[in-house]
Parts: C-alpha cells; structure tokens; sequence
C-alpha cells in the first residue's frame, strides 16, 4: 500500500498515534517499501509535528484519530512531499482528497505484484537508514536519530540474549506496550526485541498512564515490564495509599515483611545465596499477593530506564521482593547500552554493558568520575541533515559522547553520576550535579512531588520545590488539591491544609518547618558548604508534560522550568548577602 502511494526511498512515514498493531503494521511496512519510519509523540503541536514531518520530508502520514488528523490539516499545505494522510483509530469524519481509512490503505495494495516489493526488500543494505527516532532535546530543537537495519537488528539479538529472553518455541514470553513507541525504549522493547524472540505483545488503553495500566498488567500478567521511573514511584504512592488504609495488624505484617525483603535481597545482591526461613514466610504472606495485585506474578524482570531513579523507589520494590533492574543508553545507541540482571544487580547502578559493547570513561577525575562514551554495532549513523551535530557526539576514534558523568567500580558496573550539561558551576567554581541534593529533599520531605536546584555561576545554591497534588486525568493539568497522602502528612504535622494555595498564602508554619527542617538534614549531610541549599520556594503548580516543565519521559527540562520561574530565581538572588 505505501508502494501503491508512491513512497519513495528514504523518505518519511510518520505515525502520530498510541500504540496499536496498526502502529506496528506501518512502522515495518514503511520499512519494508523502502522508506523510513519515523514516530511523532502524540503530546506534540501542530508545529512541533510539522518540523519533524518536513524535516524527514515525510510522503506519508499516519494518524490515530480526529484530533491528531487535525494537527495535520493545520501544517499540510506547509509539506510539499506530503502524498496521503491515514487515519486508523476511528472512523472518518469527513471526506478529503489523500485522507483514507485503514480498511482503505490495506486494500490500496492489492494490485502492486509481490516481485516489485521483492526488488525493493532485496535493494536494501545493512547500513541504510531505516528509522528515525526524534530526540525530545532538553535544549533546542529535536535531532533525528537515523538508526540502520543493522543497528536494529543487532541490538535487538545481543540485548535480548543478554536478559536470556527465551524464543518462543520454548517458552512465550509476554509485555504489554504502552510507551510512547516514538521514543527507543518503547520501540526496541516492543517492535524489534518482540520481533526477534516472538514475545507476545499487549496494547495498553491509551490513558494507561493516567492510571488504568495496573488493569492492564492484572489482565496480561507479562513476564517482562519496562516502565520509566515515574510509572513506578505512581505504582509506590498506589501501594502506599493502599497500605495506609488496611488495618493496623496487616500494617504490621507488611511492615515486617518489607524489613525482611530489604534485608533478604541487599545481602542476595551481595552475593549470599541462603534465604531465611521468615523471607519464605513473608513471600506466602506479602510478597506473592502484592506481585498478583499489580499484574506482576509472572514477572522476572522489571526494568526500569530512560530518567533517573530514586533510591527510595528501588528499595520500596525490593523490600517486597521486586527487583527493579536499570539499564542506560540513549537513542543514539539504540536504547540499550548497559543492562542490569536478576543475578548480577546493585542498587544505583546501571548494570554492565550488552555483550557487543564498550564503554570508555572519558577524562576521569580523582573519585573516577568522567564523560560516558559508547562504542559498538548499535550507535547510530548520525544526525539527519545535521553534520556539524553528528561530528559533536561521535568522535574521530568512532566514541559516542553520552554528555553524562558516570564511574565503574571494581567490579565494573556502571553508575551514572549526573549530566555534563546539568552540572551546575558556582561563581566560586565548583561544580555540583544537582540529582543527588533533590533526590535527598525528596526523600527528607515525602510531601515534595519536584525538586530543582539553581545556583548557576551564583554565590549560592537555591532550590524550586512544588508539592505533591491531585492531576487532571484527561488533560495531564496539576491541580491544587493535595493528593491523600499528602494531606495525612499535613495532619500529622498538624496542619489542617489540603490545598497547595492554602500553604502558600498562609505561609504554613508548620509545613515550611518541616520542609526546612529535611533541608536543614540534607544539608548536614553535604560534601561541602557550596553543596548546601541555602533558600527555597514553594510553586504554585506542580511540574507536568502539560505545563512544559517535563519532557515525553517525564525528565526535568531545567531550561524551560528556569525561564518560566526566572522571578522566582531572580528573587533569591535579590539581596546581596548570602545568607547563613
């Protein structure tokens, strides 16, 4: 059909939809005619849409339904090598020249012989181009990622044998897909890794992450899960609210139990094999109901990558005998870089590096740290139309610059320390990642939802704190209602708020209190004296893909969040003193 169309080679097929079968059907056969396939995240402007479709001078365009259709109609007149718009969701509202329905485009084909197709698939080499992947850029405007069949194809084998997938012939292995298949990890776990071991692939409900995913996994119970690292701190507020409501003794039994889960796993992490009769205990009285309410029990490996990931998080999961396993890499490397295991795991750590790759820590300092840099069959072939880009992250020796900090320990697992480009550089010149000091706020203060810390080329460090609310579930919008949890907190401190306004405008003793007092801890526990938040603010709004402040995975886009609350900032910088 997309023959029938007249793709053409190396040009664009770009799909704007939640992930279907009919995502995956014209992802590949884009693909297979020849032409590159691209994905648009559904969040995207008509704009944002148009730049990427111009960019791979898209001929085609798949859309899921209406509204995204609509984005299209703003921008068609704008893509001279637009040839056909198809809408697969739902049905069509209205007739246009070059609009079909999917029924429409599978029929299209039918008078193409088999032995044009044929020609085409034999032309194709290794090396070509055959997917793009739009990097979401936390700074300026979106790079495609040209990924070849051989970056795909090998990627794919190597990760999957590294996790010891099992082929189908043996064993079904099962996932249900659900991130946005515009972005790698979603991509390679559900297309190219499902495709190479046959795994038997899922289509969440399109609000999954609004919060009927857990239905979902109930249903399917996969045998691997990947989500990002907000999908499971969701999961742990969940469970926490959950747990906070059954009665006392069964409070008791899980607390128990959670002790004996951490404690069991640290030392299995560390090396020691015997289990203690009560961890046996605790799994038939906690563990293996917790795994089957949250679709889980089938689960061996959970993964979780794409943003960094609380402490907390992992060892609420792991003291209810859940492993949440890391892994690192970027779109420039097909995904996967570094994977961690079942049997070979430490907390904060990314794990080892697929078989097939290498990594090289780039100018190291004293402590080890220094730029992370990959090299193997799946780093990309480069930036479309952008070789000044291209030369900036691969380097004459063929190394791929990650732009993030990282060390190995002795036993060669890999832990990333911070981003290049985040660190922020005092005026008196030190250099701070700034990840570690919010992910401590939050965890001293459970009622902070994000934490940003600024201080750049400024005599002290300042921090922008929202609180934990209850979000919109159809538009993504924070509102200003705390969530549950977060008003318990309040209680306990005695404070009878239940809105962010409210402890705002009030100045909330005792919440701003304990909110100095975790910054006040954290503080203690600092490296140095220009490591330590010296004034904060509370926002009125909590940060959201809705509001510009987050990227499609939920990672903090610093620059826009700067800009946005540059008063804020400004503010604390108004005085000339630094303050003690």
């Amino acid at each position: 059909s997309c023959l029938q169309l007249g793709v053409e080679r190396f040009r664009g097929v770009c799909i704007l939809g939640f992930n279907s079968a009919e995502w995956f059907i014209a992802d590949i056969g884009a693909i297979l005619a020849g032409g590159i396939a691209v994905g648009i995240y559904t969040t995207n402007s008509p704009e944002a849409c148009h730049y990427v479709a111009e960019n791979c001078s898209a001929n085609v365009l798949v859309v899921e339904n209406h509204k995204q259709l609509q984005k299209i109609l703003e921008i068609q007149h704008k893509l001279p090598h637009l040839k056909a718009i198809i809408q697969y969701g739902e049905e069509l509202k209205e007739k246009r020249p070059n609009l079909y329905s999917w029924s429409e485009f599978m029929d299209l084909g039918k008078d193409i012989p088999d032995t044009q197709l044929r020609e085409i698939i034999e032309s194709q080499k290794p090396n070509q181009c055959c997917t793009l992947i739009y990097t979401s850029g936390t700074t300026g405007q979106p790079k495609g990622v040209m990924l070849s069949h051989d970056n795909l194809t090998w990627t794919a084998l190597a990760a999957g044998r590294f996790i010891m997938l099992t082929d189908a012939r043996e064993k079904q292995e099962l996932v249900v897909s659900y991130l946005p298949l515009s972005h790698i990890a979603a991509q390679m776990s559900d297309i190219w890794l499902a495709m190479t071991f046959g795994v038997q692939v899922f289509f969440a409900q399109p609000d999954a992450l609004k919060g009927t995913l857990v239905d979902t996994l109930r249903e399917v119970r996969p045998t691997a899960f990947l989500g990002v690292p907000r999908v499971w701190e969701k999961m742990e507020e969940k469970m926490k609210s959950v747990g906070a409501k059954s009665s006392a003794l069964r409070r008791k039994v899980a607390s128990w139990a959670k002790g004996v889960g951490l404690q069991t796993n640290l030392k299995r992490m560390n090396g020691y094999s015997e289990v203690p009769v009560n961890f046996h205990l605790a799994r038939h009285l906690v563990y293996k109901k917790v795994r089957k309410a949250i679709g889980l029990d089938r689960c061996t490996r959970c993964y979780t990558g794409a943003a960094p990931i609380t402490r907390e998080t992992l060892e609420f999961f792991l003291s209810l005998n859940i492993p949440v396993l890391e892994l690192y890499g970027m779109s420039e490397s097909c995904g996967p870089h570094t994977i961690s295991l079942p049997h070979a795991f430490k907390l904060t750590s990314c794990g080892k590096e697929v078989a097939g790759c290498r990594t090289l820590i780039d100018k190291p300092d004293r402590d080890g740290n220094g730029e992370i840099c990959f090299s193997g069959r799946h780093v990309f072939m480069g930036y479309l139309n952008m070789e000044e880009k291209t030369k900036e992250a691969i380097d004459e020796d063929g190394w791929l610059h990650s732009g993030d900090l990282g060390k190995h320990d002795k036993d060669g697992f890999l832990y990333i320390t911070g981003r290049i480009k985040e660190l922020i550089i005092t005026a008196g010149g030190e250099n701070i990642p700034p990840v570690p000091i919010e992910d401590a706020v939050k965890d001293a203060v459970p009622i902070i939802s994000n934490a940003m810390l600024v201080g750049d080329k400024a005599k002290f460090l300042a921090m922008l704190l929202t609180l934990k609310c209850n979000v919109d579930v159809e538009t993504g919008e924070p509102g200003d209602d705390l969530t549950p949890e977060a008003i318990e907190y309040c209680q306990k401190l005695g404070s009878k708020a239940t809105k962010i306004s409210e402890i705002i405008s009030s100045k909330d003793k005792a919440i701003y209190a304990a909110i100095q007092k975790g910054i006040s801890a954290v503080n203690e526990g600092a490296v140095s004296n220009a490591q330590k938040v010296q004034k904060w603010v509370l926002l009125e709004k909590d940060f959201s893909l809705f509001g510009g402040e987050l990227g499609p995975t939920m990672k903090l886009k610093r620059s826009v969040v700067a800009q946005k609350y540059k008063d804020q900032i400004a503010q604390f910088y108004a005085d000339a003193a630094t303050p003690t």
